[in-house]
């Protein structure tokens, strides 16, 4: 199996190259892409080189044609061959690197232009667009969201790790008025604690304590109802807050959710929201939380996205794949209205553009996502 799906791969590069080598066409677009092909993340490359199959099948142009080179894994001499490469087979635009950490490299190639699928950076930088889905196109989101909610008292919760400054930056950027922030630690043997005193649970716990002693020696029948009633609750009292969107994944957005109701935090109360999900459905079998809200590429497109990858290749996508869809798309809208693409000021729209993954917008040298709001809801995606 593997043996073929080597040679099938081999066949997609040789088909690419033999059709760029024999069409001497000025009016040709060569599209780059800048993927890890070989190492440890060669998955991930071979899945943008048929995400990029896919579109081209959608497109259906003979005048764009597809030029991928290996850039490795945190190689800097097998990306910078790969891009010189590129560009003397005269492609002047780039879907890639797939990392920020490669940003630095591809900044001093000036006469080209690189579609980035990264989201850590989501504005035109130098000769780089990032068109991931951006943490603060996520939060733009859920804050309009929670508005709509009439939620006034949001706290913005996130991991004490490595990309904490990074977190942080962003939200600042923001300008966010009326919103507190709460970094915590990842480790859930001190995350617990932390939410302890966030939510003033041992405050409410004691009140709780305060109250039921008031009617624990009266035997009047209102004395004898109101007791019955404090004995269902955990604690007294609620938390200064009724939203919280926690910048997190994973194990570790289990962690804080199990944390937050741990402390008996009001689900009919208190809004819960996240990012970063891509319809990750482990979160079903989290039976802590009711409803959590979340933003996010169009699920819809999303699945059919992922569907017609499998039926075309019998794998399933990446997910970074489907960014890389509709970066082709975009370079051949651009390519179209234009005439010619030669720097990253021929992607600045005026019109919004739909994709995939959503609507595109490019003001003032950034890029935002317009994203649905879905929620779970009984092992389901729900479009809120």
């Amino acid at each position: 199996m593997k043996c073929k799906f080597v040679l099938f791969l081999f066949y997609i590069i040789f088909l690419f190259n033999t059709n760029l080598l024999s069409n001497d066409n000025n009016k040709i677009l060569r599209v780059g892409l800048l993927a890890p092909l070989s190492g440890p993340y060669s998955e991930i490359g071979n899945s943008l080189l048929y995400s990029l199959q896919l579109a081209l099948e959608e497109i259906n142009d003979n005048n764009v044609l597809i030029v991928p080179r290996d850039s490795g894994f945190k190689d800097k001499e097998k990306l910078n061959k790969a891009i010189n490469e590129m560009r003397l087979s005269g492609v002047k635009i780039i879907i890639g690197p797939t990392t920020f950490e490669e940003f630095e490299q591809v900044k001093r190639y000036n006469d080209l232009v690189f579609i980035s699928p990264s989201n850590i950076n989501p504005e035109f930088t130098n000769n780089i667009i990032s068109i991931g889905v951006s943490l603060e196109s996520q939060i733009i989101a859920l804050i309009n969201f929670i508005k709509k909610q009439k939620k006034t008292k949001t706290v913005i919760m996130y991991p004490k790790n490595q990309y904490l400054d990074l977190v942080e930056k962003k939200i600042n950027n923001l300008e966010l008025k009326g919103i507190k922030t709460f970094a915590y630690s990842p480790n859930p043997e001190i995350l617990t604690g932390e939410i302890e005193i966030l939510t003033n649970y041992s405050q409410r716990k004691r009140s709780l304590e305060l109250r039921k002693k008031m009617f624990q020696d009266k035997e009047d029948e209102e004395s004898v109802k109101e007791l019955e009633k404090l004995d269902q609750l955990y604690t007294l009292g609620n938390v200064n807050f009724d939203s919280v969107i926690i910048i997190d994944f994973g194990n570790n957005l289990k962690s804080v959710l199990t944390s937050l109701v741990y402390t008996d935090v009001n689900q009919k109360n208190v809004l819960f929201t996240t990012v970063n999900q891509w319809f990750d459905e482990s979160i079903f079998y989290e039976n802590t939380i009711e409803n959590l809200y979340y933003p996010s590429v169009n699920y819809k497109e999303f699945k059919k996205y992922n569907n017609r990858y499998f039926e075309k290749f019998k794998i399933y996508p990446n997910e970074i794949t489907i960014l890389a869809y509709d970066a082709l798309g975009l370079i051949y809208y651009a390519w179209k209205k234009k005439g010619e693409i030669n720097s990253i000021n021929d992607f600045s729209f005026k019109n919004k553009i739909k994709g995939k993954i959503g609507t595109f917008s490019f003001k003032d040298g950034k890029v935002i996502q317009e994203l649905d709001i879905y929620k779970t809801d009984n092992k389901r995606f729900i479009k809120f």
